[in-house]
Order: structure tokens, then sequence, then C-alpha cells
């Protein structure tokens, strides 16, 4: 399983409240303030998502708020004897709304624009009926029409509210677990290996508690809605309440206990926290070097400046995420098939774009499952739906692209 992270923790890096940096008024004659001061404006940003398929919010790495002036010229490019002039004014005011706006766009479609695509992805991973893998996303564009329009296009927002309940179950829990015990949330800069494995601990921790509402939740992704009824969106809390005692639905005998879910859950949901921690924080690295030299050669191109203050961050989210998910896809299937076996559930025919199927799977667990799809589907059985991660990616490289295309022609105007 996969929010989420501590706030500060980025991998093997850090990005702890204790650490001094140069600020945006570095070289004016102003001190810096650490980070989380209560004058800091830091922005949101998406992270890589600790439970499967969802996504969630940390505190991003401090980065500029306002354009970088020339030297000696403190925030805004006003002098200390200078009097401000309207248009920095106006500049200073769209920067400030700019990190929320941006990630706001960010958060949207990750969590909303994407989610159909999320919806035939998981049908497709746990549906071993299927004769069409969708490995291109032209395939599962197509899916996505027919079910469109058999069923009305709320079949593929289906299941969003749970994803929200889940996570901020996650991230209330691993709140609730930081206070009450020893394991850190968030690593100081010195960390040691004590410090990290008490940090995965209580990531793990975190996947344990959130897992049964998370299957619950998988159901409500995965279920046709020609056969159910319109859930609540606190229903996946009922259920997941449900199945942690033995009440309410009734399954089959086939249903696999949350323990025989432990290892595979927390195993996912650790590596794709890892794998987006240290790509996340490679690819932040990178940009920030090349968006230092280029401010270096053009220091009088105050929107390229502006751009590079948020973007960045945006930039290696997205890869770590998108890295993340590709590297541990079959992992991912064979997670969702363990999840939904032996809950009566009922999907959509992805070959067809209409009809529904039962899943009557009888794996014994996490190892039979996997030499079951090799056995009986080939290795490409792994990546089934792999096209709706193309779909969800472009989709979001897009949003991003048309944000910075319409940030930059604000600043422009503005300057």
């Amino acid at each position: 399983m996969q929010p989420r992270r501590p706030e500060d923790f980025d991998g093997l890096g850090y990005r702890g409240s204790g650490r001094d940096e140069p600020g945006p008024g570095a070289g004016s004659g102003f001190a810096a303030k650490p980070y989380g001061s209560s004058s800091d404006l830091s922005h949101w940003v998406s992270s890589p998502p600790d439970i499967p398929g969802s996504r969630n919010l940390h505190w991003g790495e401090r980065t500029p708020q306002y354009g970088a002036g020339p030297a000696g010229t403190p925030l805004g490019g006003v002098g200390l004897n200078d009097e401000p002039c309207p248009v920095s004014a106006s500049s200073e005011q769209l920067n400030r709304f700019a990190g929320f706006g941006i990630g706001l766009a960010s958060l949207f479609t990750e969590n909303v624009l994407a989610h159909p695509c999320i919806v035939l992805r998981r049908q497709c991973q746990v549906n071993y009926h299927a004769r069409n893998y969708h490995l291109t996303p032209f395939t599962i564009v197509n899916t996505m029409y027919s079910i469109n329009k058999s069923q009305g296009p709320r079949a593929l927002w289906k299941g969003m509210g749970s994803t929200f309940v889940v996570q901020g179950i996650t991230l209330g829990t691993e709140g609730i677990i930081s206070e009450f015990t020893p394991l850190p949330r968030e690593l100081s800069h010195k960390w040691s290996l004590r410090q990290i494995g008490g940090h995965l601990l209580l990531k793990g921790l975190t996947y344990v508690v959130a897992m049964p509402f998370y299957s619950a939740s998988l159901i409500e992704t995965v279920q046709s809605e020609i056969i159910r009824d319109n859930p609540g969106i606190l229903d996946c809390v009922k259920e997941g309440i449900g199945r942690v005692i033995g009440l309410g639905v009734p399954h089959s005998k086939r249903l696999l206990p949350l323990m025989a879910l432990t290892f595979p859950t927390v195993l996912h949901g650790i590596l794709h926290y890892i794998i987006s921690s240290i790509i996340q924080k490679f690819v932040l690295l990178m940009l920030k070097r090349e968006s230092s030299q280029s401010l270096q050669t053009e220091s009088s191109n105050s929107v390229q400046s502006m751009l590079d203050a948020y973007f960045p961050e945006l930039i290696a989210s997205f890869a770590a995420s998108l890295c993340a998910d590709v590297m541990l896809y079959p992992l991912e299937t064979v997670l969702h098939r363990l999840h939904i076996q032996g809950t009566r559930t009922i999907i959509d025919n992805t070959d067809l774009g209409y009809e529904v199927l039962p899943i009557n799977t009888q794996y014994e667990g996490m190892r039979d499952c996997i030499n079951t799809i090799k056995r009986e589907e080939g290795m490409l059985g792994f990546y089934k739906g792999f096209g709706s991660v193309v779909v969800q990616y472009t989709l979001h490289v897009a949003v991003l692209q048309l944000t910075k295309i319409i940030y930059s022609t604000l600043l422009q105007n503005v300057a």
C-alpha cells in the first residue's frame, strides 16, 4: 500500500524545520529564515502515494516564493530606499496565489481528472478472464468510451469519494501513531539507520491500519455500476470495520484473511514510498541545478525565474510517481487480485465495454497468485491495463503544460 510520508522526508534527504537555507532575499542584507517560520509561504505539491492508486500531499521543499531580483535588492525587486511600484505589487500578489493555483491543478488532475484511468486500470488488473490486456492507451480509451456509452459517465468516476476517505484515514493514522510513539514522522538532517527504520515502521503500521478500508474502497472502484446500489461516502469505513470484526456483507469462503494480505500490502507501500522518494529527490536536485545555472546566465528574465520557483517540485513529484507506478505495476496487480478475492465482486467486461463478469479466483496467497498469473496469462498478464497508466500520466503532463502556459502569460501581462 502506499498517504503517506512524513511531511518533510524526501527519500534520504530532509526538509526539516531546523535547517537554514538561503531565502529569496539572500545576498540583499536580510538574514535567511529557517524553513517552517510563520512568514514562510510554502506551497503544496503532490507527493508519491502510499496507498496504491491513491494520491496525497506533503509540504514541498523550499523554493523562492518571489522572483529573484538583482543582487542587493530585497523581495519583489524593491530596494531599501525605493518606493514600491504598482506593477511590482501586482506581480507579488499574482505570485502569491500562483503556487496554490498550480498545486491545485496538479491535485485535481491526480485525484479527479485521472480517476477514470484508475478505475479501468484496476478492473483490468483483477480481470483474469480478459483476452485483451490493454497494454496500449488506444485500446483503453476505446473501452472507456464503450463503458461511458453503455452506463453513463458516472461509471468512470465510481469510488472516487472512498479514495479520499482512505487518504484521510491514512494521514490521521500516521499522525496519531507518531504522536503516541517514538516513531519519527520526519527525519532529522543527521539521520541514522535507526531513525530510518523507525520511520519506515511507522509507514508500515499505517498501511496495516488502512488496509481493510483500502480493500473496501478497491471494491467500490471496480464493482460494476450496473449491479451495485448507490454507496454512501462513508460506506467504505463501515465495510472496512465489518471486515475486521467479521460482520457486514457476507463473503465467500475464498476470502483471504487480513493477515494473509498484510505482507504484500506493506511490501508494496514501503517499496512505492522509497522508490518515489529517492527519484523525487534526485530529479529535484537536477532541476534546481539547471535552474540556478539559467538564473546566472539570464538573470533579467523575471518571468522564467518565477516559473522556476514552482514547477521543479511538481515535475519531480510527477516523475517519482510515474517511475514508482511503472516499476511496481506487477506487484500492484497481484495485490489487487488478493484483495478482491472472495468479495463476490462483479466487474465490467473490459474486452467489450459492456456486460459484466464475476471474480472467482482461488489464490492461496501471494506466491500462488504470482505463479498462477505467470502460468495461465504469461508475463504480460502482470501488466494488464498498463495503457491506462500511459493515458493518466499523459493527461497529467498536458495539464501541467497548460497551467504553465497560462501562468507565464499572466506574468508577462503583469510585467
